[in-house]
């Protein structure tokens, strides 16, 4: 694993410096669904790494956001799981909350995370068993037991259709930030005490930084407390999310009750 390690990090950075080229400057943008964009620099970024990752393991399966699926994944035993460019409306707005995530699976579950921000060059990785890190020092998440003294990463999107408003006194700081995958790394790193989203997201957005977490102590769940499990048919996570260090994660649960979520 180690090796794919060192393949995966040259690949985000490959990934990092196209994806600069693009920052702030001319691209063309479409949407793949409302309120979807999709840019030229998602496209390049996601060439780069199938042809890195694919050249150097081609016996493994493939899943990314920007590529149509093939189900011969389901069959083999390791997996890439990709984001390209994780947080392209953050991208289009020039705000540098955007990574490159790449993640590895075996047997459903994720055993190598690494993101990459190529803005402020922060650097997250995990290997199963091997403890989580950024920019090279080992990271752990933040043991905070009182939800009125936690910091909250969600959704800007969603704060902005007022889905956090019912939460906003439970917790101590709600602080919307773009990119599911970098909140997921800042969350591992100790630098937000929770993880949340209120909606559902696919195994793109989630698998490198679930690694992460995992790593520093922590889990992801899902706001019904199940497990998450990687690979499937079907790539979408309902209903919503819920991350941080498992002590915490029933005290977490028991704030996003099932029937305001679904609402």
């Amino acid at each position: 694993m180690e090796n794919d390690l060192t393949i995966a990090l040259d690949a985000a950075r490959e990934a990092g410096r196209l994806i600069l080229g693009y920052y702030k400057a001319d691209y063309e943008i479409r949407d793949k669904s409302y309120h979807n964009p999709v840019t030229t620099a998602d496209h390049a970024s996601d060439a780069a790494l199938k042809k890195i990752l694919l050249n150097a393991r081609p016996e493994y399966g493939w899943l990314s956001e920007e590529t149509v699926d093939n189900p011969d994944r389901l069959a083999k035993e390791r997996v890439w799981v990709v984001d390209p460019l994780d947080g392209t409306k953050e991208f289009i707005e020039g705000v540098p909350h955007f990574v490159v995530s790449i993640a590895v699976v075996e047997h459903y579950e994720p055993v190598l995370g690494v993101l990459y921000n190529p803005v402020t060059e922060e650097v997250f990785t995990a290997v199963r068993g091997q403890g989580a890190r950024r920019n090279g020092e080992v990271i752990h998440c933040s043991t905070e037991t009182d939800p009125a003294r936690m910091s909250i990463l969600n959704s800007r999107s969603e704060t902005r259709r007022g889905l956090w408003e019912p939460y906003a006194a439970a917790f101590g700081e709600l602080r919307a930030i773009g990119s599911v995958a970098y909140k997921l790394g800042l969350t591992a790193a100790g630098l937000a005490d929770v993880f949340a989203s209120l909606r559902p997201k696919n195994e793109w957005d989630i698998c490198a930084g679930h690694c992460l977490l995992r790593e520093a102590g922590g889990d992801l769940l899902s706001v019904r407390g199940e497990p998450i499990r990687y690979n499937q048919a079907d790539t979408l996570i309902t209903p919503g999310l819920i991350g941080g260090h498992v002590n915490i994660l029933d005290t977490l649960l028991s704030v996003f009750q099932e029937d305001k979520i679904l609402q």
